[in-house]
C-alpha cells in the first residue's frame, strides 16, 4: 500500500474510532434517542444526470456527497441503533420533512422561517433561535411523541434492560483470613 492509501486508512480508522466512542457515550447516557430519519443514499446520489438531461451544479453536489459520506452518518446511526438496543434503549427515527422550517414554539411551518443556514425566525410568533437548535427541538418533540405511543408490557412502563456485556467482578482478597487459617491448620 502506498503512502496515500495508508493515510486514508488511518483517517478512516480514526473516524470509526470517534464514531464508536460517541455512539457508546450517547447510548450509555440516554435510553431513548430521537434522530432525523435521513435517507443518506438518496442524499448522496450523483447529480450528473444523463446525456439527454445533464445535471446542474454537479461539482457542488459532488463536494456535498463527499462531505456526507466522509462524516459517516449512516454508520453512526447503525452503531447507535445496535448499542442502544444492547442496553435496552431505542433509537426513534423521526421523518425529516419540515423539521427545520417548523417553529418549535407555535408550530408554524413555512420555508420563509429559515432565512439563512444559521438563523431561524418564526414569522408567526417572532421566535428567533439557532436554526439547528430549533430543528433539534422539533426532532426531540416528535421522537418523544412516537415513543409515547409505543406498546408497553402489561400496561406498565418497561424498565431499561441490563447491558449485554457484564461488568467485571471486583477482585477478591487472596490472603487467608483467620477463619480459613484455622481450617488449614494441620490436624494430628
Amino acid at each position: 500500500m502506498d503512502r496515500l492509501g495508508r493515510l486514508h486508512a488511518r483517517i478512516a480508522a480514526q473516524r470509526n474510532d470517534w464514531l464508536h466512542k460517541l455512539s457508546t457515550e450517547l447510548a450509555d447516557m440516554h435510553p431513548v434517542i430521537a434522530i432525523e430519519d435521513l435517507k443518506v443514499t438518496a442524499m448522496s446520489a450523483s447529480a450528473a444526470g444523463s446525456i439527454d438531461a445533464p445535471g446542474k451544479r454537479v461539482r457542488q453536489k459532488a463536494g456535498l456527497n463527499r462531505a456526507i459520506l466522509d462524516q459517516g452518518w449512516a454508520e453512526f446511526r447503525r452503531q447507535l441503533e445496535y448499542k442502544c438496543a444492547a442496553r435496552g434503549g431505542a433509537v426513534v427515527p423521526v421523518p425529516a420533512a419540515y423539521t427545520s422550517q417548523t417553529c418549535h414554539r407555535c408550530g408554524f411551518v413555512t420555508a420563509d422561517n429559515r432565512l439563512s443556514q444559521a438563523r431561524f425566525n418564526c414569522l408567526a410568533c417572532e421566535h428567533s433561535d439557532n436554526a439547528d437548535l430549533n430543528a433539534a427541538k422539533n426532532i426531540l418533540a416528535a421522537g418523544l411523541a412516537v415513543w409515547a405511543e409505543r406498546p408497553v408490557a402489561c400496561g406498565a412502563e418497561v424498565s431499561r434492560a441490563k447491558p449485554v456485556r457484564a461488568r467485571r467482578a471486583a477482585a477478591m482478597k487472596q490472603e487467608p483470613t483467620e477463619a480459613t487459617k484455622a481450617n488449614l491448620a494441620p490436624t494430628r
